[in-house]
């Protein structure tokens, strides 16, 4: 059984459901947040991720926001256009991987020291199934970071995130943690930058149970 099953039905269907591989066929060289968000975002993996660590960037794209100050013996990206991963040289190494077709990771129990998913997540129509296997490929202790703004491509979010609001967003990434059943100490952090039209940042972290 699927384990979004345990939420309503319709809460993963979304207004385009064709390929997303089609939809990101051509790179989007983007950042999606302003650069206020992208600081507060950058600051909350200063505080978050172990240094040196060997860090999983789930849904990434050309631009990874891991500080240039924060060391890292080794960064995975995973996204779904080649050219944006190829561009983004923070990455060490990358892999063109649809979680929406296939939530499997492909990597050994216990293989990373944090995993972040950066303004991407209203898009995973298995949330939870992906939420576990990042747990299964972190090490105890190692902190999965899920930021999050009011931007998204709206055709490709899936419809609870379109029909609700930034702190239902926040309550139902916790509740991606906790139906995973391999994280704690889950929290949510409200960064938004207090700039006048700056655009808002939210994350919920967990660590590897």
């Amino acid at each position: 059984m699927r384990l979004e099953n345990s939420f309503p039905p319709g809460y993963f269907s979304r207004y385009d459901e064709s390929d997303d591989r089609n939809f990101y066929l051509y790179p989007r060289l983007t950042a999606h947040i302003d650069e206020p968000a992208c600081g507060a975002v950058g600051q909350i993996f200063r505080e978050e991720l172990p240094p040196d660590g060997q860090i999983l960037d789930l849904m990434s794209s050309y631009h990874s926001h891991i500080p240039a100050d924060l060391p890292v013996a080794r960064l995975v990206g995973l996204g779904l256009n080649e050219d944006e991963l190829r561009l983004n040289q923070r990455l060490d190494e990358h892999l063109v991987h649809d979680l929406n077709l296939t939530p499997q990771l492909s990597f050994p129990d216990a293989s990373f020291d944090g995993a972040v998913c950066t303004v991407s997540v209203q898009y995973l129509t298995r949330p939870v199934e992906v939420f576990a296997e990042v747990g299964r490929v972190l090490r105890p202790g190692a902190p999965f970071i899920v930021s999050f703004s009011n931007r998204c491509f709206p055709s490709k979010a899936v419809h609870v995130w379109v029909s609700t609001s930034d702190s239902q967003h926040m309550a139902l990434v916790k509740q991606y943690f906790a139906k995973a059943d391999r994280f704690t100490d889950i929290r949510g952090l409200d960064r938004s930058p207090r700039r006048w039209l700056s655009d808002p940042l939210f994350a919920v972290v967990g660590r590897r149970a």
